[in-house]
């Protein structure tokens, strides 16, 4: 099995733009044969709360189907971010794309302060997957705040943790001691996903990254350079990993 996580720059409201960064990542990723490419926290849209309902984007829309023919096409499951409704409820979501299957979504299940006013929390969207003999569970940024999250995850035999987050320069050293902490307390293998450079006028923390379940980071990106990290589970202890910055 072979894992990937994205870095990119994204732009609030420029879906076009963003998406294909996506595209150029995804073809990295397939170039080594990933099984899986996780994005940050509505990668798609870019990070937002007021703009989110405008920018809101349906499981039908065309750039979901664009990324599920890709999907197919490439035989890989691709996770971006958007805002969605569900409903008439407004969430922050992942949409889970995998190839000859129907799109799941995830929603985000803890929010950040501000958020409810803009978004609804939910544990009702809480699709996982199966590779080989692991089983995948997603993230979206706050969740990893709060340790139910992951130990939830782990009881329900997950031993893969996927968070794609949104995480400041001041706040990502926070948050790699918190992914560290639960691989060796949940015996998680963790791959992150986080943007880099400038972000929703602040500078987002980058530094994407892969723990073993020991707590030891094998791989993590600069703060600021778009690229993707792959790991590769050689046998149930080892993991193969490089960093493929562009």
């Amino acid at each position: 099995m072979i894992l990937a996580s994205a870095q990119i720059k994204a732009e609030v409201g420029k879906i076009e733009k963003n998406l294909e960064q996506h595209i150029k990542m995804i073809w990295l990723a397939t170039e080594q044969n990933a099984d899986i490419i996780i994005f940050p926290e509505m990668s798609l849209t870019g990070y937002c709360r007021e703009e989110a309902k405008r920018l809101a984007i349906s499981i039908k829309s065309k750039y979901i189907n664009l990324l599920e023919n890709i999907s197919k096409e490439k035989q890989i499951i691709i996770v971006v971010g958007a805002p969605v409704v569900i409903d008439n409820e407004l969430y922050i979501g992942s949409f889970v794309i995998q190839p000859n299957k129907p799109t799941e979504i995830y929603t985000k299940q803890y929010l950040h302060d501000g958020e409810e006013l803009f978004f609804k929390s939910s544990f009702d969207y809480n699709p996982t997957i199966t590779i080989n003999d692991d089983q995948l569970h997603f993230a979206i940024c706050a969740d990893i705040d709060n340790e139910k999250h992951p130990e939830k995850a782990a009881s329900n035999n997950c031993n893969i943790y996927l968070p794609s987050i949104f995480f400041s320069e001041n706040g990502i050293q926070s948050g790699h001691k918190t992914l560290e902490d639960y691989s060796k307390k949940y015996n998680l293998h963790i791959l992150m996903s986080n943007f880099c450079g400038e972000h929703w006028n602040i500078n987002a923390g980058g530094r994407s990254a892969f723990w073993n379940n020991n707590g030891k980071l094998l791989c993590e990106l600069d703060n600021n350079s778009p690229g993707i990290i792959i790991a590769e589970k050689k046998n149930n202890e080892t993991w193969n990993t490089k960093s493929i910055q562009v």
